[in-house]
């Protein structure tokens, strides 16, 4: 049986979710593959996007970038924690090679941990990748005390034999073997689409009269003491959230169900309102709801973000002192409409479950 390994960055559960949309459709249009996912992102996660079974197996190979929450970065930990996989580099390539013989693994889909590039060139299997940035570009933005790490991930990266490169990107010059041999394909974005007409989902959630609706999702990590109290200030207005350690309030609606997902909510919105994330932006923009958007310092990868939110959606873009500090009458606010004509293709998964199928034929 054909056998494609799976890769995710230790970092977050974005990554994870727009992994498991790829995946989704590899299954779809691959049958017979046999799927081995490498993360340590909760099973229900990934089954909340996949419908067939799979091979879950519990590894991390990178940390992406340690967080205090969905926006606080910390630098320290995060150079420690990458240095600690780097010293044991060796050590970890070497069972991961041997696991991937022992399964008869063809060939490695990866987003994005550097390290996978290695243990593909090792195993001597075919290595592709899928992201809008490497985690060279995160930390080369955080001056010389990080250049090590830097340079080691942009080394392995530049060992990744193709390269699909998503919306929103960096421009990923240190994936050299995929730029050297016409290997790097832009394709549309990746995600889930909502599973739920706007009437069943009201239906589902007992919304019996139609509100102004807003999303608040924050990440996995979420943010610190979010100020529900300003929700008090839009009381004809329903607002949703999947923080179950949110207040109970009587316009706050908390998704308990791990099979209900950010983007199955999306269409009954009138907004979304959230960090800089890939996979929320892109499930946003399927679902054509306009999006209010928190700065982000630290992580370079946020400006990318920020900057196709402005191009591409009806939104607004506020400062933590905005989300923190105000009362949030900025929702009120009107949107500012995107720079840009909104004709960005929605189906990245698509492009790349098809050169998988290619591969296997």
């Amino acid at each position: 049986m054909p056998t494609i390994y799976v890769a995710i960055t230790d970092h977050g559960f974005g990554h994870a979710t727009r992994t498991a949309a790829v995946v989704a459709e590899i299954e779809q249009q691959c049958p017979d593959i046999s799927i081995i996912v490498a993360t340590t992102s909760p099973r229900w996660l990934l089954e909340s996007y996949l419908s067939k079974d799979f091979m879950l197996r519990h590894r991390a190979f990178d940390v992406g970038v340690v967080q205090a929450d969905s926006i606080q970065v910390d630098k320290t930990a995060t150079l420690a924690k990458v240095n600690q996989i780097r010293d044991r580099s060796k050590e970890i390539i070497s069972a991961e090679v041997e696991f991937l013989k022992s399964h008869q693994v063809d060939l490695i889909f990866a987003d994005t941990p550097p390290l996978v590039a290695g243990i593909a060139t090792a195993a001597q299997i075919p290595c592709w990748m899928a992201g809008n940035f490497g985690w060279d570009f995160i930390y080369r933005d955080w001056g010389q005390d990080y250049a090590e790490i830097t340079d080691w991930s942009a080394e392995l990266y530049g060992q990744c034999d193709r390269l699909f490169r998503l919306p929103f990107y960096e421009p990923m010059t240190s994936f050299t073997k995929a730029h050297e041999h016409n290997q790097v394909f832009d394709v549309g974005l990746t995600g889930g689409f909502p599973r739920y007409t706007p009437e069943a989902l009201r239906s589902l959630l007992g919304f019996k009269e139609q509100k102004f609706t807003v999303l608040l999702t924050f990440g996995g990590l979420s943010l610190n003491e979010i100020p529900y109290q300003n929700l008090a200030l839009f009381p004809d207005w329903q607002f949703i959230t999947f923080d179950r350690h949110a207040p109970d309030l009587p316009n706050l609606t908390k998704i308990q169900s791990q099979t209900l997902r950010p983007v199955d909510i999306m269409p009954i919105c009138d907004r979304v309102f959230s960090k800089p994330g890939y996979s929320t932006l892109a499930e946003a923009y399927r679902t054509g709801v306009p999006f209010i958007c928190i700065t982000r310092e630290g992580f370079l990868e946020a400006q990318t973000l920020i900057a196709g939110v402005q191009d591409y959606f009806e939104h607004l873009v506020i400062s933590p002192d905005d989300f923190y500090q105000t009362n949030w009458e900025f929702l009120r606010d009107p949107l500012i409409p995107p720079l840009k004509a909104p004709n960005l293709d929605i189906h990245g998964e698509v492009a790349i479950a098809q050169a998988v199928k290619a591969f296997f034929s």
